[in-house]
């Protein structure tokens, strides 16, 4: 180990994690498919020839076309644990530029802050744990195992980059998992499920004069969707208000009819859809609730000869929970105290994470980083200069705390 003065290291560090953080925004990784600069290629071969430079074993695995992964390696040659850090390269689209205060894509810094689509959700931090891992190279940290650092696209879809990068194996023998996303630097050690599920009504298309000579799927979608209101209200006074996550909901999102083609005010359509998108707490069993979905269906047929729907499970994540007394937890909690001073704050991740298919792989996963958990996705996202510097200093001591035990 070589003895380095904290400030000067912090100093260091800071500097390094503002420019790769500067360097990753200005680097466009909205997926538009088909086009130009439209997906992660250019932001994932930046990241993997950075970590080339710093000395780790990189890996860079095509998801899908001009969609790759790329995966660090840091492997000390010493028996110990695995610990993994996860952070995406993709970012949602910045939306209307007109109402952009600054470039989405410039990482400007006004007042301590720094702007731009992924300062916050979550090329900040993906650059606090590569700067934290630069820093225990630099500074010949003694620890035991291996650190991986996880890079996969496609976060804010389907989740296909941590998908591949479990089906690949690299997830196998992987003990503890540090999820980089703007928390607060709070330590959530749960997050809520998700199920997101079309919906279809059929009916048969006829004059808006006569609309008894057809059958209108409006009025029906309208009876399935009170019903999945009161299944949302019975389902809060059955599992109440999670202590981290807060309420369960069930919440149409989309509404069309018809279906396809174009819609007129005096046509009864044929078809009616919407998507739900349902978020879960423990307690919860996703079966159960695909049950009672489609038990909502078979009573309303029931009383109804001319009632026809059903119903598609477009993507299904379930909610996560870690112990607090899993090493990874314990590890960034005294990490935490050591770093600020003060006591750490747990809490959960409102939605699903890329964590949530590692849990589902067997991996005890914690999700915290720098930014304000109410800023992704907005226009003029920023992240707070002081933040990234302290979840990068988190990172690095976490990484020791979980290595050197």
């Amino acid at each position: 180990m070589i003895l380095v003065d904290q400030k000067q290291r912090v100093l260091r560090d800071s500097k390094e994690v503002v420019a790769l953080t500067q360097e990753l925004v200005r680097i466009p990784s909205v997926y538009r498919p088909d086009t130009k600069d439209g997906n992660e290629q250019r932001v994932a071969e930046y990241v993997a020839d950075y970590m080339k430079q710093m000395g780790l074993e990189v890996h860079i695995e095509e998801v899908e076309p001009g969609r790759p992964n790329v995966i660090g390696i840091l492997d000390t040659g010493r028996p110990g644990k695995t610990l993994l850090f996860e952070g995406h390269t993709d970012v949602v689209t910045e939306g209307d530029r007109s109402l952009w205060t600054y470039d989405p894509f410039g990482a400007e810094i006004v007042d301590g802050r720094m702007f731009g689509r992924g300062t916050n959700d979550t090329k900040g931090n993906l650059a606090c744990a590569i700067t934290a891992i630069h820093s225990l190279i630099q500074d010949r940290e003694t620890f035991g195992g291996k650190i991986i650092m996880c890079v996969p696209c496609d976060e804010e879809g389907m989740m296909i980059g941590i998908k591949h990068f479990i089906e690949r194996g690299w997830a196998k023998d992987v003990d503890g998992a540090i999820i980089c996303e703007p928390e607060e630097n709070q330590i959530c050690v749960s997050q809520k499920g998700a199920m997101r599920i079309k919906v279809q009504a059929y009916g048969k298309q006829a004059h808006g004069a006569m609309p008894l000579s057809g059958v209108n799927p409006n009025t029906r979608m309208a009876k399935i969707i009170v019903e999945l209101d009161a299944l949302e209200q019975l389902e809060k006074e059955r599992v109440g208000k999670h202590d981290e996550l807060g309420w369960p909901s069930i919440t149409p999102t989309i509404l069309m009819a018809p279906t396809a083609g174009e819609p007129q005010i005096n046509v009864v359509p044929d078809q009616c859809m919407t998507t739900l998108d349902i978020r879960t707490v423990p307690g919860q069993d996703h079966e159960v609730l695909k049950q009672e979905i489609q038990a909502i269906l078979n009573r309303l047929a029931e009383k109804d000869p001319d009632f026809k729907a059903d119903f598609e499970v477009i993507e299904d994540r379930p909610w996560t929970s870690t112990d607090r007394d899993e090493p990874v937890v314990k590890a960034v909690a005294t990490a935490y105290e050591n770093v600020t001073g003060k006591k750490p704050v747990y809490n959960g991740v409102p939605g699903a994470t890329d964590g949530t298919f590692l849990h589902l792989a067997g991996v005890p996963i914690i999700t915290t980083g720098a930014g304000d958990r109410e800023v992704p996705h907005q226009t003029d996202e920023y992240v707070d200069i002081a933040d990234l510097v302290e979840t990068t200093q988190l990172y690095r001591e976490a990484a020791l705390e979980f290595l050197r035990k």
